[in-house]
């Protein structure tokens, strides 16, 4: 049974940077399509950064702040996220994209001044 396990989260100041980390535990075998979502509170979750056999997609919202990375080797999938702002905090999750896997427990990431 596949299990994500996301971690790096935190409270950061506007402006700041942290990287996210999700370690895929199990037989996965989409590693290579992969993808970060997030959900704040009172909203639906949604995606925030796609990587394809190394093609990669984002939102609108985080285009040229956030990057998502994968090392298939290790299975996990990274997002580094720089110049954070108050809306972004949110409970960061990864799965593959589309979702096939069940849903780990996220990463909460917290941007406050």
């Amino acid at each position: 049974q596949v299990q994500m396990v996301e971690s790096g989260g935190g409270l950061v100041q506007p402006g700041g940077s942290l990287r996210l980390s999700c370690a895929a535990t199990g037989p996965i075998t989409r590693i290579n399509h992969m993808a970060w979502y997030r959900q704040a509170p009172g909203n639906q979750r949604e995606l925030v950064a796609m990587i394809t056999s190394g093609s990669t997609n984002y939102a609108d919202s985080v285009k040229g702040r956030f990057t998502i990375a994968v090392d298939s080797t290790k299975k996990t999938v990274y997002l580094q996220m720089n110049s954070l702002k108050p809306e972004d905090t949110a409970v960061y999750y990864c799965n593959t994209s589309p979702v096939f896997y069940s849903w780990g427990q996220g990463t909460q990431v917290t941007v406050s001044s």
